[in-house]
């Protein structure tokens, strides 16, 4: 099962729950990220979170849906927080979509312990949700009830 972790600019919370899905899923599960407007360029707070955690960094990039036009996902979760006024990206295709609305970590304004915090608890979320839709029945959920699920985990 392929997953396609969306924001708008593919440098924080998507590639967050990219590396963090790879990290923990099983054999058939594969994550990949992408932006409506990627920036080009991943947070380096992002890497340096990700490496603290002891997640591989290897591969990170950031980028738009059109990467995955030859190999589109089975799932699409957009990740961007609504309640800030963000525009959520859309994915257009057959695959089945949810939305884990998650604050953007590098809006944070304080000192480097302040935003390191923001960081690691984004992840810590992220993780919840991860764990949360790799113990999920898949074989026993029709479409309707992934979506249900799916939508459930994102309230997480």
């Amino acid at each position: 099962m392929r997953v396609l972790f969306m924001c708008t600019a593919n440098s924080c919370r998507s590639i967050l729950s990219e590396a963090l899905f790879n990290h923990i899923a099983p054999q058939g599960f594969e994550a990949v990220s992408a932006g409506s407007f990627p920036k080009g360029q991943v947070l380096p707070r992002s890497l340096q979170t990700l490496e603290e955690a002891g997640i591989s960094t290897t591969g990170l990039s950031s980028k738009g849906n059109e990467a995955f036009a030859a190999n589109p996902p089975d799932i699409v979760i957009t990740v961007c927080d609504k309640a800030a006024g963000e525009a959520c990206p859309v994915y257009f295709g057959p695959a089945l979509k949810a939305h884990w609305g998650l604050e953007d970590p590098s809006d944070v304004q304080g000192d480097e312990t302040e935003v390191a915090a923001a960081f690691k608890a984004t992840l810590a979320r992220i993780e919840q949700r991860c764990r949360a839709f790799l113990a999920l029945p898949f074989g026993d959920l029709s479409d309707d009830a992934l979506k249900r699920e799916l939508d459930r985990i994102g309230q997480l």
